[in-house]
């Protein structure tokens, strides 16, 4: 599988390479250069062992282990050849070993020589902007379930997709295969695994047909009607490939074919797709949902770096047009592969050029590719490589790993999403909306759109809070602080990752004048003098003020317009001056600190007699707070 992976993963040290090979290196080089890594990886050793290894020998082990992900002597071997060299891939690569090693902080101080050498590499770029990149996918909600399936082998097995009841997969279980030089396992080919009822898989079968070749073939992908079927193989099947000169190797690349289903569910029709080409892979094949684009991986030249994602249409007449390259927001100087885009939502991909948290991790993206990448989460991804990611509209699917844990080199783990996909990064930061100063231990409330609290939490000294919500729904805040009035703010939804909400809470000091205390009209119902909802909230607002001002103390009188009868009108407000003043010794302000009194109709705001109008009925029907003593005069 790592050859379908890393075709080209050589080229980068080719330079390093070449010029320190030496006589005592010829053996190893052979078998690294035809990509033998297990017996190249043996032979450097010896090396090392007689004392006659260098920098080179070094470099080579790194690389080599690498390749077949011994994360624990990639990283011994890195951190030999780097004594002496400052190669910016090996620096990258290293990283890469540490973090799949769980040694975070050394891995990210690498990422930092990297950045050093290439800081207009993008993964230098994306590493300085997000340093602490991993400590934020660390503590990411889980988003699914990832279960090892019972089918496999102690070998390679990867890529499943399901397809009329049957799960297609490449594996390296096949022993009468030839073995492979790159990790001694077999040649890949497809197979197939019936899926019953209860997600149980029968024994796997070689797919039928002519489909398998004594060389690898590898992911599948099919059309909406299940009729056509895409796949990768390599290169050598149809006696194309490169021959190294030095050291007379031939090196395939990995080119897509299509099979067309017959009326007796039989692969046939077996025929190349025109925008293969000798001197370059096109793999990872993955049809839309609609059954009108193929997306794929080639390391075709123009591209960002070692392997890029692309798109093309498929036509009426069932052949692929001009391929069209998915730019930077998704392809990196890096790796980008495996697309998959058959649940018509989303575009999933594996990348190591993006920050993840070990080797390939899977991210995803819209289908065109032009919104801003974010990574799955664990525990779709891992330490190790994650990759050949597919999901149906049931919310289930696939994805392979090398994870620890598995039963072979690669494995192959169902899914389920038990959370949607999408969620968004609520950054809110809180303000004095007088002076624009951030207010630190500000509690802020979550409310979904039917006042449910979702989330509570206070802000920090620069005025911050960060809540996680799912995207495109609709949010309030709620705001309260001590000497502050309460704020709310209703968030709308969003597929943004990232929404930066800015509250303005304002200063209670702003509602004393002069000697009172001047809140909004406290309105009671018609003929009652029981505390309203609205009513409440501004009298919390009275009770901010008297905490802040301990040595505070209100007297409260009610007032009502001049309709009604003097005598009646005097009784029900000294009813609700009363109320008033319960309500706020309830709440744990002395009854000392606060009376009241009723005075109905006798004090008028506006003294206009018979000719009032509604306005001036509701000017005249108030509570008022007079300040007797305390306050901001006396603080």
């Amino acid at each position: 599988m790592k050859h379908l992976k890393l075709i080209i993963t050589l080229v980068i040290l080719t330079s390093f390479s070449v010029t320190a090979q030496t006589k005592a290196t010829k053996k190893a080089d052979k078998h690294f250069a035809k990509f033998e890594f297990v017996e190249a990886i043996e032979d450097y050793t010896k090396l090392t062992e007689k004392g006659e290894a260098d920098t080179y020998v070094y470099g080579r082990l790194a690389e080599a282990n690498y390749n077949i992900f011994n994360t624990v002597e990639a990283e011994k071997w890195y951190a030999k050849a780097l004594e002496t060299s400052q190669e910016p891939e090996m620096l990258f690569k290293y990283s890469e070993m540490l973090k799949a090693n769980g040694k975070d902080k050394e891995a990210n101080a690498q990422m930092r020589n990297f950045a050093a050498i290439k800081p207009q590499d993008d993964r230098a770029v994306m590493f300085l902007a997000n340093p602490d990149y991993l400590t934020k996918l660390q503590a990411k909600e889980e988003k699914f379930t990832a279960k090892n399936l019972d089918i496999n082998s102690s070998a390679s097995d990867f890529g499943g997709v399901i397809q009329d009841g049957k799960l297609y997969f490449s594996s390296a279980r096949n022993n009468s295969r030839k073995k492979y030089g790159w990790n001694e396992e077999p040649f890949l080919d497809i197979y197939t695994s019936e899926v019953t009822s209860g997600d149980t898989y029968a024994e796997p079968e070689l797919i039928g047909g002519k489909i398998n070749t004594k060389y690898h073939e590898g992911i599948t992908t099919f059309s909406p009607d299940g009729k056509t079927m895409y796949f990768s193989r390599e290169s050598f099947f149809e006696n194309l490939y490169e021959k190294d000169t030095l050291t007379n190797t031939k090196i395939s690349v990995i080119h897509l074919f299509k099979a067309t289903k017959s009326e007796v569910n039989k692969w046939e029709d077996i025929q190349p797709l025109s925008i293969n080409n000798k001197d370059y892979s096109v793999k990872n094949p993955s049809v839309s949902l609609d059954g009108k684009t193929l997306y794929f991986a080639s390391n075709m030249p123009g591209g960002s770096g070692l392997f890029d994602i692309y798109m093309a249409p498929i036509q009426d007449n069932g052949m692929v047009g001009t391929p069209v390259n998915l730019g930077k927001k998704v392809n990196t100087q890096g790796q980008e592969m495996f697309p998959y885009a058959g649940d018509g939502e989303y575009l999933y991909f594996s990348s190591n050029g993006h920050l993840g948290l070990g080797n390939l991790d899977v991210f995803y993206t819209n289908l065109s590719g032009t919104e801003s990448v974010k990574n799955i989460g664990a525990p779709i991804n891992s330490k190790a490589d994650d990759f050949a990611f597919v999901i149906n509209n049931d919310k289930d699917g696939y994805v392979s790993s090398n994870r620890a844990g598995g039963k072979g080199n690669d494995d192959i783990y169902a899914i389920k999403e038990i959370k949607p996909l999408c969620d968004v990064d609520m950054i809110v930061s809180v303000e004095n909306v007088e002076t624009g100063e951030k207010i630190p231990n500000a509690t802020v409330t979550l409310h979904d759109d039917k006042g449910t609290v979702l989330d509570t939490a206070t802000t920090n000294a620069q005025g911050i809070v960060n809540f996680k919500t799912d995207c495109e729904i609709e949010t309030s805040l709620k705001i309260t602080k001590e000497a502050f009035e309460d704020a709310s703010q209703t968030v709308s939804g969003t597929k943004e990752e990232t929404l930066n909400v800015s509250v303005d809470l304002t200063p209670i000091k702003k509602i004393i004048i002069e000697d009172r205390v001047v809140l909004e009209p406290i309105y009671f119902d018609f003929n009652k003098s029981d505390i309203t909802v609205q009513g409440a909230n501004e009298l919390d607002k009275l009770i901010l003020v008297m905490n802040k001002y301990p040595d505070m103390v209100i007297y409260a009188t009610s007032h009502t317009d001049n309709r009604g009868k003097d005598g009646y009108n005097l009784r029900l407000s000294e009813r609700r001056a009363q109320s008033t003043v319960a309500y706020v010794i309830s709440k744990g302000i002395n009854a000392e600190r606060i009376s009241g009194n009723g005075k109905g109709e006798s004090e008028p705001l506006i003294d206009c007699k018979k000719s009032c109008t509604e306005e001036d009925h509701q000017l005249n029907r108030r509570s008022d707070f007079k300040i007797i003593s305390g306050g901001p005069s006396t603080n």
